[in-house]
């Protein structure tokens, strides 16, 4: 079961003086990497997650699998663990609710839950069983309300804003402790999204993006990379492939990190 400390420890980390960053995991190895450079929190990546049990993103992957790694995520790390439920994993509130409290037997502090293609109204329902298994449970967990109208281009450039934060109160309103906007990058409009909401602000970060502080200036409290870091080992590993079955190199090694130190990171897991 969880620590309560742990779920108090990982709320406070949502300060825009000092945004959480967290380089999304999708398994052990990569949550034990994410940690030894100095990560306070772990969060999962469903793509990351369902791409390592070898199927697509987006509510594909059964509830029992990802809570296999979770729980193996939870046991190897040392900090409080955030978890990407994409819709819940469940048909209906009931089914989201438990998800929700096989993720709090498993250990996780947070989850992530997004509306996609959802009607707002349905996902005020999950956030609202959310919530109620975790006070059964007697667990402060930590509701992020993933709203996906940016990563869809949802309605008319001009009112997508409006909508995003129409969608956010609603979210609030059924008991989401944040609000995480993936696809939110003009900084003139994070600004304004930071200044609405009445809790803290999530964003995806990539290439091309203002660094943490300077997101954290525009009253972003989360940073997340989403599935970015998983793409980019992917990548890494085709590159390799190309190198090897192409020329028939191996200078794509050269910035792996040394076996010691990988196994190592495995071993004081144990």
């Amino acid at each position: 079961m969880i620590n309560a400390n742990d779920s108090s420890a990982f709320r406070s980390l949502h300060d825009p003086a000092r945004p959480l960053a967290l380089a999304n995991v999708w398994d052990v190895a990569s949550a034990r990497v994410v940690e030894a450079a100095g990560a306070p929190a772990i969060a999962t990546t469903s793509a990351g997650v369902a791409w390592a049990l070898g199927a697509p993103d987006g509510d594909s992957v059964s509830r029992h699998l990802v809570l296999g790694v979770v729980a193996r995520i939870v046991a190897a790390v040392g900090v409080p663990v955030t978890v990407d439920i994409e819709g819940g994993y469940g048909q209906s509130p009931d089914g989201v609710a438990e998800t929700v409290a096989r993720l709090l037997e498993a250990g996780a502090v947070g989850v992530n839950i997004e509306d996609g293609a959802r009607p707002p109204a349905v996902l005020a329902e999950r956030v609202d069983a959310a919530r109620r298994a975790a006070h059964r449970a007697g667990v402060d967990l930590f509701v992020n309300a993933r709203i996906d109208t940016y990563l869809r281009e949802l309605g008319a450039p001009a009112t997508r804003l409006a909508e995003t934060l129409d969608r956010a109160r609603t979210y609030i309103d059924a008991g989401a402790d944040g609000i995480f906007i993936p696809g939110l990058t003009d900084t003139a409009a994070i600004a304004e999204a930071a200044a609405a909401l009445t809790v803290p602000l999530n964003v995806m970060a990539g290439p091309g993006m203002p660094p943490v502080a300077e997101l954290g200036a525009l009253g972003v409290a989360r940073v997340s990379l989403g599935s970015g870091v998983a793409q980019a080992a992917y990548a890494a590993a085709r590159r390799a492939a190309l190198d090897l079955h192409g020329a028939g190199g191996y200078d794509s090694l050269r910035h792996a990190i040394d076996y010691p130190d990988l196994n190592g990171l495995l071993t004081a897991a144990r």
